[in-house]
């Protein structure tokens, strides 16, 4: 399988599926696409992409197959009700997504057993920009031989991919690195707040701390909208990190470790879902920081 080129199949276009789609097909692959929602597939079919009026023709017609969903339900739904009774050992299934790690052990267990399938977990790291530019991180759990497949057809979407273990590693790392970015995140909110309040331009603080320790990604993307109320559009979800943070803690408890930041985090991030924000931009916690609504 290593030395073909390879017909995709990619299930869930959506805020980073879309992007990295596009990505694809624009480096010469065949994909097949399909999505819950049909009508979001124009834009990637306008651009190549050969639509599939269910998963089990997109599987068939694909030597791999990557999803990109929202959590680990949807996952073991299209996995158990769709690709088991399709796949086969002469393809590979390439899991984009954020999903429980010991979830995804089960499931690429079943899937070899029932039909010889492989399995790489892959997780992201990026967001849209980085799906739009290729510069995305991913941290990946698999068999050197299907990695080595991984790394070839995902690389229009990378600057770096990183083989982190076996199977669920890759989710693993991907919860670590979800730990610190919703601790940032809340931090930031809670400085931008604190900053408002004492009086200071908080539009000024991330070009003043820039380069600094205290600098970040998240601070230069969420710290300029969080200072000036700009949360439109969407580019990532409070429930994506909320779904994370829940997957930190319990990986913590079955492991015997404590996480008390990332427990906290889980708790402010469920109260601000809560009021209404789980489907918002990650921007918007800067109300649970700041005495107006505006």
């Amino acid at each position: 399988m290593s030395n073909k080129k390879y017909t995709l199949g990619f299930i869930g276009i959506g805020l980073m599926g879309k992007p990295m789609t596009l990505r694809l097909l624009n480096a010469g692959f065949k994909v097949h696409v399909w999505n819950r929602t049909p009508e979001k597939l124009k834009t990637v079919t306008d651009a190549g992409a050969c639509a599939c009026a269910a998963i089990a023709e997109l599987v068939k017609a694909s030597d791999v197959i990557m999803l990109c969903l929202a959590d680990t339900a949807v996952v073991e739904s299209v996995v158990c009700n769709h690709i088991l009774e399709n796949g086969s050992a002469d393809k590979l299934l390439i899991d984009l997504s954020s999903i429980h790690p010991e979830n995804t052990r089960q499931l690429a267990l079943t899937l070899y057993e029932k039909c010889g399938m492989g399995w790489v977990d892959a997780p992201v790291s990026g967001g849209i920009a980085g799906a739009e530019q290729g510069s995305l991180a991913i941290m990946a759990g698999g068999s050197e031989e299907n990695i080595a497949i991984a790394r070839k057809v995902l690389a229009p979407l990378y600057h770096q991919l990183t083989h982190m273990g076996d199977v669920g590693s890759g989710q693993v790392s991907k919860i670590c690195n979800q730990m610190i970015v919703s601790c940032n995140v809340l931090v930031i909110a809670e400085m931008i707040g604190l900053a408002k309040q004492a009086g200071v331009d908080a539009e000024k603080i991330p070009a003043a701390l820039a380069g600094g320790f205290a600098d970040s990604r998240p601070l230069q993307i969420v710290g300029p909208e969080m200072a000036t109320g700009t949360f439109e559009p969407v580019k990532w979800r409070v429930k994506t990190l909320l779904k994370d943070l829940h997957m930190a803690v319990d990986l913590a408890a079955c492991q015997g470790n404590a996480t008390p930041m990332s427990g906290l985090a889980a708790q402010l991030m469920q109260l601000h879902g809560s009021r209404g924000y789980l489907e918002q931009d990650p921007a918007t916690l800067i109300k649970l920081f700041t005495r107006s609504d505006a």
